[in-house]
């Protein structure tokens, strides 16, 4: 995977940071609760919605299983088709096919539709070290990219910011990147709409190359997927001359009639749709329709190996409908920068970690960032049971040699409540001395700043059953 955002720390800290932000706490509490109540209204329409989130992660977990196979008959059918298809076992590889495409049309600008995996990658900044310039389409990208900031959710990556911040920031920064922002510009957000659209309607129609991404590729038939809400996608994908999609191999489906489950699933998850507003869909190259050129970068970076891992593999089913973040009470505190990671939220909680390791700091933090309620899973469409994984990679970082002071006292505790008489002298000396212990005992401190300890009682449990039931 590529690096990690620069210079984020460990979650702990940057969370800490981020929840002393009141303006980022308001504007997340506003959006996801929102987001959250619209989604659970939408899927209450459905009487059929758990059978539709069991067949989708059925339908996932038969593709992980097989996936050679369906990556192979993907390839068969997209070359048959008209296009050319290409691996990419890590970033740089990835990022080194599509510089060497670009250069090769003579280009040095692209236009992008919303990408998760581009930005995993980041494929934006390879370009720009080749010389070629990036252009986001996505409304909430283009905030990110005129703010040189980083996106903070899934669906809606510049939740983090409000109407005032947005209004500012076209206003000072759209003339760098183009078309400069109205005169006399409001906040109101038919007029944000409106300065994005006139800024980018000039790079729709002068740009000769776009990259894509695709929810869903269909092994069948090699067609690829993509769901957006503004029609950028459907003019990044028919108007270019030479189109590049970056796709993770996970989003492999094996048939038109797998699509159906996840397009009644998707749009009520994540914008809360009972019907997504585009869907495009393209098969290769056809004469006088579309692009020339078009090809598929199928990226692995990291997915084989997670793969390998049998709890942690059902990461791989999400379809990035952001659910999880929009119900998450860690997420709504503490945003999506603090998790160091394209992936934020509960899903990238477990999936950064497989895809980059557990070896840096942050990524053997983000498993902790977490209070294991389980209402991720419950509202995730493809059912990944984000509390059993979380629990997984902590193990994993407890066994390469992190919290040493923990298993130290995980050991001590575990000799103690193997000997009961150990453990009842404990407790009445405990109970005995309770008005000698101090209200923070040391070592506590991360604990007691928020939250009181237990008072111990006047006698161990076991004595006064002793004494009363006996």
């Amino acid at each position: 995977m590529s690096d990690i955002f620069l210079g984020m720390p460990a979650f702990p800290r940057a969370a800490k940071a981020a929840v002393h932000n009141p303006t980022l706490r308001a504007n997340l509490r506003h959006a996801t609760h929102t987001i959250r109540t619209k989604r659970a209204r939408a899927v209450a329409e459905l009487d059929d919605w758990d059978r539709l989130r069991e067949a989708g992660r059925r339908i996932k977990d038969h593709t992980l299983r097989h996936l050679d196979t369906y990556l192979e008959q993907l390839e068969a059918a997209v070359t048959r088709a008209g296009g050319t298809v290409h691996w990419a076992a890590d970033a740089a590889e990835a990022n080194a096919i599509v510089t060497a495409l670009v250069q090769a049309t003579g280009e040095r600008e692209v236009v992008k539709v919303k990408s998760m995996a581009t930005q995993e990658i980041g494929l934006n900044e390879a370009l720009e070290a080749a010389g070629i310039t990036a252009y986001e389409t996505d409304l909430a990208e283009l905030i990110v990219q005129l703010g040189d900031d980083r996106p903070s959710h899934i669906l809606v990556p510049a939740i983090h910011r409000n109407r005032g911040e947005i209004r500012d920031l076209f206003a000072r920064t759209m003339a760098d990147w183009g078309r400069p922002a109205p005169d006399g510009l409001t906040d109101t957000p038919a007029d944000l709409a409106e300065a994005a659209r006139l800024h980018l309607r000039e790079k729709f129609l002068r740009a000769k190359v776009a990259v894509s991404g695709a929810n869903f590729m269909v092994a069948e038939t090699g067609t690829l997927v993509v769901l957006e809400s503004e029609g950028n996608g459907r003019m990044c994908l028919t108007l270019p001359e030479t189109l590049i999609s970056v796709v993770g191999i996970e989003k492999t489906i094996p048939t038109w009639r797998d699509l159906e489950v996840f397009l009644q699933t998707l749009p009520r998850s994540s914008t809360a749709e009972r019907m997504n507003p585009y869907t495009s869909m393209w098969t290769g190259t056809t004469d006088g329709d579309g692009p020339r050129a078009f090809h598929l970068v199928l990226l692995d970076n990291g997915r084989t190996d997670t793969l390998a891992d049998e709890v942690g593999r059902q990461a791989l089913r999400c379809i990035r409908c952001s659910a999880c973040l929009n119900v998450c009470p860690v997420y709504e505190r503490a945003g999506g920068h603090a998790y160091g990671s394209v992936y934020p939220g509960p899903i990238g909680a477990i999936l950064s970690p497989q895809l980059r390791g557990t070896t840096s700091e942050i990524d053997a933090s983000l498993p902790y960032a977490s209070s294991l309620c389980g209402a991720c899973y419950d509202v995730c469409p493809v059912a990944i049971d984000i509390p059993e994984v979380l629990v997984h990679l902590r193990e994993r970082v407890a066994d390469q040699g992190g919290h040493r002071l923990e298993q130290a006292a995980v050991k001590v505790a575990s000799w103690v409540l193997d000997h009961p008489a150990v453990l009842a002298a404990g407790e009445r000396l405990a109970a005995r001395t309770r008005r000698a212990h101090p209200a923070r005992p040391p070592g506590t401190k991360a604990w007691t700043e928020s939250r009181d300890l237990p008072e111990l009682p006047a006698e161990p449990f076991r004595d006064w059953w002793r004494k009363n039931r006996t």
